[in-house]
């Protein structure tokens, strides 16, 4: 497949906008339901990056999986993770 790369690069670019119309899927969910979260998708592309050769702060990872900085994200939309939600994590949580 010689566009193989714009095409992963197009399925990158929508998940990042279902995950931003989905802020009411809370990392925690994610975590539990699928084993990964925005905090891994940032991690993956600093990542990503370096094997590049280029140097991606986490930071600016997040901001580019948030859509805005981090903490403003959080203060938005991040709500307390309930009793539930944190026992399925400590039991589910990669080791």
């Amino acid at each position: 497949m010689s566009n193989e790369t714009e095409i992963q690069a197009a399925v990158f670019r929508r998940l990042i906008e279902h995950l931003d119309s989905r802020k009411d899927a809370q990392n925690i969910d994610l975590m539990n339901l699928a084993g990964f979260c925005r905090n891994c998708l940032s991690k993956w592309y600093v990542t990503a990056a370096q094997d590049q050769g280029e140097e991606v702060s986490y930071d600016d990872a997040r901001e580019l999986v948030y859509g805005m900085p981090y903490p403003e994200w959080k203060e938005k939309y991040q709500l307390e993770a309930s009793a539930e939600q944190k026992e399925a994590f400590e039991k589910n949580k990669p080791a």
